[in-house]
């Protein structure tokens, strides 16, 4: 290539560095479809007069964009190159004009300016910030695809008030890094912030997006999710609806269990036909999703789960769909059913016989116990008798018209989501200590729930102020911790790389506990007293493509049993070693970890796995549970690999976005991968749904699992993946992705 045109073209834009950008382009993109002549030529068709320097910049970059293709497809590599050259002469630009020459200046500049939180600088000194610094390597700045940075510097990096980045990527890694490692042990401290630095930035693994957005900021809120169990009372009502809100101003999502809720007609005090029933609450929800926008960003949300058998069932699985009375629409909300297994049976039994319908308050009253707070074999023994009882009132329908209800539903709007509540709560390593009645707003979390109770209002007086004093029972309100693994940048078929990756992964997720800021103390005791995390995955797709595996295919099954398994052997050995180092989590005695029964549950006998379980008796675990698999939706992007456990849409797209073009290729896409990347609508859902079976055995909490139908897809289809997932032990159902259905992304779950 002529130097004296590319010499032009460096100072056309103004930019020193990108005359190193462009030699490293032309040295790693070289062969037919690549080369600086195409970049160039391409170019010339943006050219016009008195073109700025900035505008010279975005020709390149756009050029590279537009270059992009399925047969050239790294070209997109080259255009985040060119976008970073760009953003880091900017940077440069504007931390001169600060005078900020360090590492240890730029944390000093943003700690004063309250973009930064103070106790980064609090806990390390110059010495070690200048240690870390040089931890930074610049060269993996090369991993990012062109949607992967330009996401990362819009909505992850550091900005000023103006939206004007002030830190590379590289630092916000190292930033995340610096605040997960804050409380470990001095003489070791360092290490492992190189090491959760190495992890992020290689990215080997990805944390949850509220830990990539928020760690090392003054309001430093970590967690993806929340859950709370809905009391049946006005009280408990409005303040499960208070604590949403508390969660969403800190940019949360809620799952909302109101299983718990009297229906419609119920009596109140004795009085008859009092109660509203559910659907004029979660309208109310509804409305604070609405209302408490998260930062500005976009509005809260929350998912609201209600039982197969509850009495206002009808109407709650037309809470989003088009018709119907507008008074009874919950159009912001995402709803979730939790099924026994008894509907599913009958279902597949026959359609044609009657479902019963109850009010939960009416069987507590008239039976002394609540219905919802039963599983299996011990739930269906307790509805037959309720069934039977002439005292209380049922809502009889035919099941095939419930079922029609929720097809209906699913095909239109993507919802209910499904919650498998037995196979969830026969699979719980704590239930020693309590119920799991539903999952929350990516359908991937499992963990024991229970509703936050008052226990006492007092006037004291304080020196002479009269001060009023609720006291609460703080219950189990779950906390979402979530990281994932990028199965297609890791070899999963190395224990040494999967363990090395997963140890590092499961002690930054504990490292999140101590070190979050939480919108709400019951929160804080929840977390405290499980310790839960949730590792997940993203990139699945990605890794079957790698590994020369179809996706319709039992070799498929095979290897995903294979990789999960050593992947939850690696994190409960992580987990267990913790647990000696750190000490079990409170609750441990008494638990299936403890027992082993965790292990024999799951066929984890004879080898390894007798020893593990051996030395976790022994020496405990640090979290009651480990693994649950998130959407991760914006950090695959980020990560440039594929969303969580989906199948690509497309192997290759161009989305315009504001005045540019945003090229969409799927993970290592070359000539030995592009029939391997077989389209999300165009794959046979039994092997999904199979292969979401295959993987539960290995998840100790649950998967966000979407299923892909076309318009040719008929009810009765559609109703034997919800049967089959059920007979395969899958937990949860995320979206029914219609292909004429736009559904929102979940970003708190993102990992």
């Amino acid at each position: 290539m002529n130097d004296t045109y590319i010499n032009a073209v460096v100072h056309g834009t103004g930019n020193p560095g990108l005359m190193e950008c462009l030699r490293g382009i032309e040295r790693d993109f070289t062969g037919e479809g690549y080369g600086l002549e195409l970049l160039f030529e391409r170019s010339r068709a943006f050219e016009k007069a008195h073109m700025t320097a900035e505008e010279h910049m975005e020709a390149l970059i756009r050029s590279a964009a537009e270059l992009t293709s399925r047969e050239a497809p790294r070209w997109e590599f080259a255009a985040a190159r060119l976008r970073y050259c760009q953003f880091e002469q900017e940077v440069k630009e504007r931390l001169g004009t600060l005078g900020i020459a360090s590492l240890y200046d730029k944390l000093k500049y943003l700690t004063d300016q309250g973009l930064y939180g103070a106790y980064i600088l609090e806990n390390y000194s110059r010495e070690e910030i200048a240690q870390a610094q040089g931890f930074i390597r610049e060269e993996r700045n090369c991993l990012f695809t062109y949607a992967g940075l330009d996401l990362l510097l819009k909505r992850y990096v550091i900005q000023d008030r103006e939206r004007h980045g002030l830190e590379t990527p590289q630092e916000m890694y190292l930033g995340i890094a610096l605040h997960l490692a804050m409380k470990e042990k001095k003489d070791v401290r360092m290490e492992w912030v190189r090491r959760f630095y190495d992890m992020l930035s290689q990215i080997k693994a990805t944390m949850a997006t509220p830990t990539l957005s928020n760690a090392r900021k003054p309001y430093h809120q970590l967690s993806s999710c929340f859950i709370d169990t809905v009391p049946d009372s006005l009280e408990g009502i409005y303040r499960s609806v208070d604590n949403f809100a508390q969660v969403s101003k800190f940019g949360g999502g809620m799952g909302l269990y109101f299983g718990k809720v009297r229906a419609t007609g119920s009596s109140i005090r004795g009085f008859k036909g009092a109660a509203g029933g559910v659907i004029r609450w979660i309208k109310l929800v509804n409305d604070t999703a609405v209302a408490v926008d998260q930062l500005g960003m976009r509005q809260g949300a929350a998912a609201v789960y209600l039982d197969a058998w509850h009495k206002d069932l009808p109407e709650f699985l037309q809470l989003r769909t088009n018709n119907g009375d507008d008074r009874m629409k919950a159009h912001d909300i995402f709803p979730g059913v939790c099924y026994p297994d008894l509907f599913w049976k009958l279902a597949e039994e026959s359609l044609d016989q009657d479902w019963y319908l109850m009010c939960p308050h009416e069987i507590e009253a008239v039976k002394g116990y609540c219905l919802e707070d039963s599983y299996g074999e011990e739930w269906e023994e307790r509805y037959w008798d309720c069934v039977k009882d002439q005292r209380i009132s049922k809502r009889t329908v035919l099941l095939k018209d419930v079922v029609r209800l929720i097809l209906k539903s699913a095909v239109e709007t993507g919802t209910p989501f499904a919650f498998n509540r037995d196979i969830v709560n026969r699979a719980n390593p704590n239930s020693h200590k309590g119920m799991i009645y539903c999952s929350n707003l990516c359908t991937e979390i499992a963990q024991n729930m229970s509703p936050v109770e008052s226990v006492s209002t007092e006037i004291l007086n304080r020196e002479g102020d009269t001060v009023i004093v609720n006291t609460t029972r703080p219950g189990d309100f779950v906390v979402c911790n979530l990281a994932s693994l990028c199965l297609g940048n890791i070899d999963v078929t190395s224990d040494s790389e999967v363990e090395e990756i997963v140890s590092t992964a499961v002690r930054a997720l504990d490292n999140v506990i101590d070190l979050n800021f939480y919108p709400l103390p019951y929160a804080k005791v929840t977390n405290a007293r499980y310790r839960s995390i949730g590792l997940g995955v993203s990139g699945y797709h990605h890794m079957l493509a790698k590994h020369r595996i179809r996706w319709e295919s039992e070799e498929h099954l095979a290897f995903a049993d294979q990789v999960f398994e050593r992947i939850n052997y690696a994190a409960i050995r992580a987990s267990s070693a913790l647990g000696a180092e750190k000490g079990s989590y409170e609750y441990f005695e008494g638990s299936q970890w403890q027992s082993g029964e965790y292990f024999k549950k799951r066929g984890y006998e004879g080898g390894r796995w007798d020893g593990l379980a051996a030395q976790v008796a022994a020496q405990g675990m640090r979290n009651a549970w480990l693994m649950a698999v998130a959407p991760t939706s914006s950090t695959s992007i980020l990560s440039g690999t594929t969303a969580g456990l989906d199948p690509v849409m497309k192997r290759f797209f161009l989305e315009e976005k504001k005045n540019s073009i945003m090229p969409r290729v799927a993970p290592e896409l070359d000539i030995s991968t592009f029939w391997l990347y077989k389209s999300a609508y165009t794959i046979d859902q039994t092997y999904t749904v199979r292969a979401a079976g295959v993987r539960q055995r290995h998840i100790d909490q649950a998967q966000s699992v979407n299923l892909y139908i076309t318009n040719e897809y008929t009810m009765r289809q559609l109703l034997n993946l919800y049967i089959l997932a059920w007979e395969q032990g899958v937990k949860t159902i995320y979206y029914v992705r219609s292909q004429s259905l736009e559904v929102e992304e979940c970003e708190s779950c993102s990992s």
